[in-house]
C-alpha cells in the first residue's frame, strides 16, 4: 500500500511537474481516445530516473525535511505491521498519562516484548492531543515504569524514536523535565534485558536520548539524530534560524554520518522517495533488522550484555590531543 500524498518538498518539484504532465496526457488520451502509452512510459521512466538522481545526492537539510514529512509513518502505524497483540499501558503512577509517548506489551514473532515510542498526530486535533509528539516528564516516567516492568519479567525493550525534543514548556519544567529525561537514560542504560532503539524520523536532543540508550541503535536511511535541531543550532551559532541548512551540514546528523561516528549500529534502507511512499516496505525492512539484532542480543549472557553496552557508549566520541 502506498502512503504518499500530493504534498511535495521543494527539491521534489521537478518530479511532481513530470507526474502532473503524465496525468494531463492520460486525461487528454482518454478524452480523445488516443493511444499515448509510449509517451506516458517515456515520461514515467524520466521521472523515475530523476527521482533516483535526486535521492542519491540528498543534502543533510533535505534529509531533515524528509524526516519531518507530514505523511512519514508514525509509531502506531509501525506497531500494526511489525508486532502482534499490542496492549497499550497508560500512566506514570505519579501525575497522569502522556499521549505523546505510547508504550505497552506486544509480541514480536512470538517473543513477548515491551515497546515504546513517541507518537505524532496526523492532523491539528491529534497533534494537539499528542502535543506534537513531544513528551512531558510524565511521558518519560511512564517509559521508565514500563522498562522496569519489562526487566522484572525478562522482556526485551524495543523503542521507536521520532521526536523534535522533549516538551520545553513551563509546566514540563515545573514537573522536572530534566530529571525525568536524565533518569530515563540512566535506567535504560542499566536494564538487564536486551534493548533496541529504532530512530524512524526526528531524533532530537534529550527527548530522543531518554529512550535511546540501546544495545543496538538502528536508524532509517532518511531519519536524523542530533543534539539539537538545525534551527536551534543556527539560532545559537549564527543568531539566525534561516541558517538551518548550514547547521544541518556541521551537525553531522544523517544516518551515514552517525554510522561512521559509531553513534548508531545499522542503517535501515527506505523505499525510493522516503518511508512515507511505502509503509509496508519500510515496516518489513525494520522487522528484518529487528529479527536479526534481537536474536543476537538474546543469545548474550546478562553480564556480558551490560559490559558490551557500557563499552559501546563509552566508546562514542573521538578527540585528538596535541
Amino acid at each position: 500500500m502506498a502512503n504518499g500524498s500530493n504534498y511535495s518538498l521543494d527539491f521534489e518539484k521537478p518530479i511532481k511537474e513530470l507526474e502532473k504532465r503524465i496525468e494531463e496526457i492520460r486525461i487528454f488520451a482518454e478524452e480523445k481516445q488516443i493511444d499515448m502509452s509510449e509517451e506516458i512510459q517515456r515520461i514515467e521512466a524520466k521521472a523515475q530516473h530523476l527521482r533516483k538522481e535526486i535521492y542519491r545526492s540528498l543534502t543533510p537539510w533535505q534529509k531533515v525535511q524528509i524526516a519531518r514529512h507530514p505523511k512519514r509513518p508514525t509509531f502506531l502505524e509501525y506497531i500494526d505491521l511489525i508486532f502482534t497483540a499490542f496492549v497499550e499501558l497508560h500512566g506514570d503512577r505519579l501525575f497522569r498519562d502522556d499521549p505523546a509517548l505510547v508504550g505497552g506489551l506486544a509480541y514480536f514473532e512470538e517473543i513477548p516484548v515491551t515497546i515504546l515510542g513517541q507518537q505524532k498526530g496526523r492532523d491539528t486535533k491529534e497533534n494537539i492531543y499528542r502535543n506534537f509528539g513531544m513528551p512531558h516528564p510524565e511521558g518519560y516516567r511512564k517509559a521508565i515504569r514500563l522498562m522496569k516492568q519489562a526487566e522484572k519479567f525478562g522482556r526485551p525493550v524495543i523503542t521507536f524514536v521520532d521526536v523534535a525534543g522533549a516538551f520545553p514548556g513551563k509546566e514540563a519544567e515545573e514537573r522536572g523535565q530534566g530529571e525525568a529525561v536524565a533518569k530515563a537514560i540512566m535506567e535504560m542504560a542499566a536494564l538487564t534485558v536486551p534493548t533496541i532503539v529504532v530512530v524512524t524520523g526526528e531524533g532530537g536532543s534529550g527527548g530522543a536520548l531518554a529512550i535511546g540508550t540501546g544495545d543496538r541503535v538502528l536508524m532509517l536511511e532518511h531519519a536524523y539524530y542530533s543534539v539539537i535541531s538545525p534551527e536551534g543550532c543556527a539560532s545559537i551559532l549564527w543568531k539566525n534560524a534561516a541558517e538551518a541548512p548550514k547547521a544541518a551540514e556541521v551537525l553531522q546528523l544523517t544516518a551515514d554520518d552517525l554510522l561512521a561516528l559509531k553513534v548508531i549500529d545499522e542503517i535501515i534502507p527506505e523505499p525510493l522517495g522516503g518511508a512515507h511512499t511505502d509503509l509496508e516496505r519500510t515496516a518489513a525492512a525494520i522487522k528484518k533488522s529487528l529479527r536479526k539484532n534481537l536474536r543476537e542480543l538474546m543469545a548474550i549472557d546478562v553480564k556480558d550484555l551490560l559490559e558490551l553496552r557500557y563499552h559501546k557508549f563509552r566508546g562514542i566520541g573521538r578527540y585528538v590531543e596535541e
